[in-house]
């Protein structure tokens, strides 16, 4: 039982340590991956990359400066969530939306 509870007590420390930063994706990557036309018109994906690049830059730049409103644990929680190793790629636009949604969802579990 303590070998479990010291464990534990890391793990919360280190989850926390994480989410006291917003994480760093290759965005690139991240719009390539997404990207599902298969038109073969290299002209519509890198239009859609591109798109997909200013959104995700977009998001970014609202998660750096909003990042400390959002609750400790929330954070946590969406950075897990967001970058789960299920995942096809991780979004910051994905993790903007899972953060603003936990503070509607505070609000009613309180």
């Amino acid at each position: 039982m303590l070998i479990s509870f010291s464990t534990m007590v890391l793990a919360s420390q280190l989850f926390l340590t994480v989410a006291d930063r917003v994480p760093e994706f290759d965005i690139a990557w991240v719009c390539r991956a997404d990207d599902t036309n298969t038109s073969g018109l290299n002209a519509g994906l890198d239009e859609t990359t591109k798109g997909c690049i200013l959104d995700e830059q977009a998001a970014r730049d609202q998660l750096q400066a909003q990042w400390p409103q959002f609750a400790p644990s929330d954070r946590a929680i969406c950075t897990i969530n967001v970058t789960d190793v299920g995942r096809a790629s991780f979004s910051y636009v994905d993790l903007f939306r899972c953060v603003q949604g936990q503070q509607p969802a505070r609000t009613i579990r309180n």
